[in-house]
């Protein structure tokens, strides 16, 4: 759902447009109702305009996947068969047929019932084509129910149900129409050039328009008015002495324009090649790469992230509209490869080859995004074929799959059932972290009747060098995890290493956030407090994130700096980490920063002011400013966008508490229960309420529940275990936690309940043991001596 991203600039040679899909292809309608009437006021000419000067560059694009992105449905660009055709899937039975002209499918709607929707636009090229349903509101929604564009010989030509594996019906999170399934939302600015999205929070509607309905020129290159007024100017102007009316730098210097009007340069301009190293034989860039603009230009779409501002400058560091997403367990393996859909961006920075300045356009051509060279040969443009491309360095036969680089350094998953894309982190396969730590690996992903073991053992045998199988960053992320006793110092280690890629020490900071304070926090304070200065924008934020877990005035001491650093998402963390500071008194010149930057945070959310997760964060602020009616309000407001967006709900039972409003809070917590009857938060949080209200036995019963249907979540045992126990079922508590352990074996508070429940029922051997596994997992712990104390005189 992404496109790749750079591509021409623009010019004054006319008649060559007659097929270019987009503003000025015929076979798209003027009336398009999103083709914004004001985009030439924002400095968009076009991509017809860019090809007049650079036809080669818009030959290449034409019909490319960019070009192709999103188009009106017409009998040209719908490739799915709509010759009374039906598939049924999640129960229900759809069909897709034509009528006046109009391509529709009936399928069940938002309240379930079958319907005829006609198809507006078609999103996507290939291996699959989506499409696009036109709702009140402005709203369109993406079908869940595709058409997969393969070949009949590769299994495509065929409609399919893009969740196969997830029982769902209209009522579901993911169904078509839910607001998770919102083209003007999540999938429209990365498939249209200058997405606007113009959301309207009173009508709760959308006016969504771009300048093109594809991902042409100036999605990359930025508004090109500018650059079209110096090609004018420039053209009418004699060459200078020695060149002529199409060299560029003669004509840069001509009109006293270095920038060509361009408001980003992504070609390189530095003369850098790529050479072999004597001293490795291997490649080097001469000089080396200053910047990551162009690969940030594409990480703007090619990255799992979210926005975090509307007006994004052409050649901006991607933290300035962005927020990445760090390998966290759901999208990423704990080694860093791909699990969840991520778009490249956040495994190619960990590579070797990103750090070495290799950029997109090194291997993928940026107009028609075709690779530079076929199979092993886009490779061999750095890397020499007689060293790697041979049997003794693949271990393959010579032209097999397994003699491709991709197969064991790019190894592939399937996403959105048809879809292979590679794993972009370009890695050495390492099955020895295979047996450590349950990742996977290229050998056993081909070699299926064989284990990691055995790949292992293989790797090794081919490559006996140790270097090949030293420490990795994923380690220290597994231990974290898995809630090792050691996780705190990994984390901190990695955290600290500015050798290993920004991305996994972000995630290291990520995941100490969430580690328990014990005897370390001295040393984690240190570590913190220098990661502030980081060169790497990533970590900076993730460090200023971590102080939250701090007193208000040591916040003030290392956050107060960053609320001016140069990127926005350091920044933004900043602000909330130093929120509260605003319920001290201060005022002036001293409050004038932090006015500035609680504007900037509230601009920030109100970007996403169609989702409810903007609203929780800034009902959060609110509560961190003193203020519960704001928070109240917004809170309130998320619940209106979703009813079933439990953080909002919980946050709202919460300030109820908080303010003494317990029946409030349980009613809340109950209607929430009502839109998702299983959901394991809002069961736990009612049981909490109703310890408070000392209903022991109900809140017994919700507890369990919530234990029941999170089974990995140990603070919900360990909650369930508390209560059993203040019901006098002291027996019962200890088996629900030991059965809890296991999965979380350094668990402070587990591990000390069990110690004491066992103590309490005279199981003195058990708690002895139990204090040993304590003192093995945190032998610094301040409670190790009462608990063996109490032990102690139990045994006397």
């Amino acid at each position: 759902m992404a496109p790749l991203v750079f591509l021409l600039v623009l010019g004054l040679i006319p008649g060559i447009l007659a097929a270019q899909p987009g503003l000025d292809n015929p076979s798209v309608p003027r009336t398009d109702p999103l083709l914004d009437p004001l985009r030439a006021e924002r400095g968009f000419v076009g991509a017809a305009a860019c090809g007049e000067c650079h036809p080669k560059e818009l030959a290449l694009w034409r019909g490319s996947y960019h070009d192709r992105a999103m188009t009106v449905a017409t009998p040209e660009t719908v490739r799915g068969d709509f010759e009374e055709t039906e598939i049924t899937a999640q129960g229900v039975t759809s069909r897709f047929f034509r009528r006046d002209g109009e391509f529709l499918v009936r399928t069940d709607g938002p309240d379930g019932e079958l319907k005829d929707y006609p198809i507006r636009y078609t999103f996507g090229w290939w291996p699959l084509q989506q499409y696009l349903i036109e709702f009140p509101g402005g709203r369109l929604q993406s079908l869940g129910l595709a058409w997969d564009t393969r070949p009949q010989e590769q299994g495509g030509q065929d409609w399919f149900h893009l969740y196969p594996n997830q029982a769902m019906d209209h009522r579901h999170p993911l169904h078509w129409t839910a607001p998770d399934q919102t083209w003007n939302y999540q999938c429209a600015d990365c498939h249209s050039t200058d997405l606007q999205k113009r959301y309207d929070a009173e009508r709760k509607g959308y006016d969504t328009r771009y300048a093109e309905i594809n991902v042409a020129c100036e999605a990359c290159h930025g508004p090109g008015a500018r650059h079209l007024a110096w090609a004018k100017a420039a053209a009418a102007r004699p060459a200078p002495t020695g060149g002529t009316g199409t060299d560029q730098a003669a004509i840069a210097a001509a009109t006293d324009d270095p920038t060509r009007g361009l408001l980003v340069d992504l070609k390189d301009r530095d003369g850098g090649t790529w050479e072999l190293a004597a001293e490795t034989g291997k490649p080097r860039r001469q000089p080396p790469r200053a910047s990551h603009l162009q690969t940030e230009t594409c990480a703007r779409c090619h990255a799992r992230r979210g926005r975090i501002w509307d007006e994004i400058k052409p050649g901006e560091p991607l933290h300035q509209g962005f927020r990445l997403a760090l390998l966290e367990p759901d999208l990423y393996f704990p080694d860093g490869q791909i699990k969840d859909e991520v778009f490249v961006f956040g495994s190619f920075i960990q590579s070797r080859m990103y750090h070495q300045g290799v950029v997109c356009g090194d291997c993928h051509d940026a107009h028609s995004l075709r690779l530079q060279a076929d199979g092993n040969a886009v490779c061999a443009r750095c890397h020499l074929a007689p060293r790697y491309d041979t049997p003794e360095h693949h271990h393959h036969p010579a032209g097999s799959t397994g003699a491709a680089c991709v197969a064991c350094h790019m190894p592939q998953r399937w996403y959105m059932v048809v879809d292979e894309r590679a794993d972009h982190s370009l890695r050495v396969p390492r099955p020895d972290l295979s047996l450590k730590l349950g990742t996977p690996n290229a050998c056993t992903g081909c070699h299926t009747d064989q284990d990691a073991a055995w790949a292992a053992t293989t790797v090794e045998t081919w490559y006996p060098d140790p270097q090949y199988r030293g420490p990795h960053f994923g380690e220290a992320l597994y231990a974290a995890d898995q809630h090792a006793p050691d996780a705190t110092q990994r984390l901190l280690a990695l955290a600290g290493d500015p050798a290993q890629p920004a991305i996994a020490r972000a995630s290291a900071l990520d995941r100490l956030h969430d580690q328990p304070l014990d005897g370390s926090g001295p040393v984690t304070l240190l570590t913190v407090r220098r990661l502030l200065a980081d060169p790497e924008a990533l970590v900076r934020a993730q460090a200023v994130r971590y102080l939250d877990r701090l007193d208000l005035r040591t916040r003030v001491e290392l956050a107060w700096p960053l609320l001016s650093d140069p990127a926005r998402t350091v920044r933004l963390e900043a602000t909330r980490v130093l929120a509260p500071v605003m319920r001290q008194g201060i005022g002036g010149k001293l409050a004038d920063p932090m006015r500035a930057a609680l504007a900037e945070y509230a601009t920030a959310e109100q970007v996403n002011a169609d989702r409810p997760e903007a609203h929780l964060n800034l009902g959060l602020i609110a509560v961190a400013l003193g203020e519960p009616g704001l928070a109240e309000q917004s809170y309130r407001t998320a619940l209106a966008l979703d009813p079933r967006f439990t953080p909002a709900r919980a946050n709202l039972a919460d300030l109820y508490r908080e303010q003494g409003r317990e029946a409030d809070a349980e009613a809340e917590l109950k209607a929430g229960l009502e839109a998702d009857p299983d959901n394991a938060d809002l069961h736990h949080a009612l049981g909490l309420a109703r310890v408070r209200t000392q209903r022991l036995a109900a809140a017994i019963e919700d507890l369990a529940r919530a234990a029941r249907l999170a089974p990995d979540n140990s603070r919900f045992a360990y909650v369930h275990g508390v209560a059993l126990d203040a019901a006098d079922r002291t027996a019962e508590a200890l088996v629900v936690l030991e059965a809890a352990q296991p999965g979380d074996p350094a668990n402070r508070d587990i591990l000390i309940a069990l110690i004491q429940y066992n103590a309490k029922l005279g199981r003195v051997q058990e708690a002895q043991r139990w204090l040993a596994a304590f003192a093995a997992s945190a032998p610094g712990d301040p409670a190790l001596k009462a608990l063996r104390d109490g032990i102690g005189t139990l045994g006397s």
